[in-house]
């Protein structure tokens, strides 16, 4: 395949996973291979549905996780959760894929009864994309709770000028489809082998379930 070839492919599929996004539907990125090397499978937030939820779980199998972009986070007075734990285990905390985690608080929303139900986390999830759309912190207060069932994720402040992880990957397309800046990911394991599934694995997923498989480097040519 001539380089203009791959070009028009992967412009095509980059298109292919926003107008997915814009329409509510999942998609599958994998990040890179010398990175995490996993596929998350990420719906935008404020569609999440309890039958999704299911799907994450019982298809995905990883942790289900909302991302924010920076902006959102902030207004919310979100921390990145490594910078605030004042405990031994937080010390050299060293990942071999990245400089840090995304993680930041576990929320659920005050409607939720355990908040691990599909039903109390696809309330949470979607309520969580309408304050990431007029974010506030009184009313962020007012409506969740923490910790809960729902794990958070900060994107980095240069989105992918600054960080290639699934979050800031997620929080990109989710603004390329004109989304609430807030998108739920979660990790594609293999049920045999008990690790990452791997992209060809993901890309038969994704075409078996008519899903849109994206590389990470491809959003990055198209959105950053």
């Amino acid at each position: 395949m001539s380089r203009s070839d791959k070009m028009r492919q992967s412009s095509s599929t980059v298109d292919a996973a926003v107008a997915a996004f814009r329409a509510g539907q999942p998609v599958l990125i994998h990040d890179a291979a010398d990175r995490e090397g996993e596929t998350d499978l990420v719906y935008p937030a404020g569609e999440l549905t309890p039958d999704a939820v299911a799907r994450m779980r019982n298809d995905a199998g990883g942790l289900i996780c909302t991302a924010l972009s920076h902006g959102v986070a902030e207004t919310l007075e979100l921390p990145f959760l490594q910078e605030t734990i004042d405990h031994p285990l937080s010390a050299d905390h060293d990942l071999a894929y990245d400089e840090r985690s995304s993680f930041s608080l576990t929320v659920n929303h005050r409607d939720t009864f355990t908040g691990i139900t599909d039903e109390d986390r696809a309330l949470t999830i979607t309520e969580l994309a309408d304050v990431a759309a007029d974010p506030d912190l009184d009313a962020f207060a007012e409506q969740f709770r923490a910790p809960g069932h729902v794990h958070l994720l900060k994107a980095a402040p240069g989105l992918l000028d600054d960080r290639l992880g699934h979050t800031e990957l997620a929080v990109a397309l989710a603004a390329a489809a004109d989304q609430s800046p807030a998108a739920v990911v979660c990790e594609m394991l293999d049920d045999e082998s008990g690790e990452a599934l791997t992209p060809a694995a993901a890309q038969s997923y994704g075409e078996r379930n008519d899903i849109p498989y994206v590389e990470g480097s491809q959003l990055v040519e198209r959105l950053s």
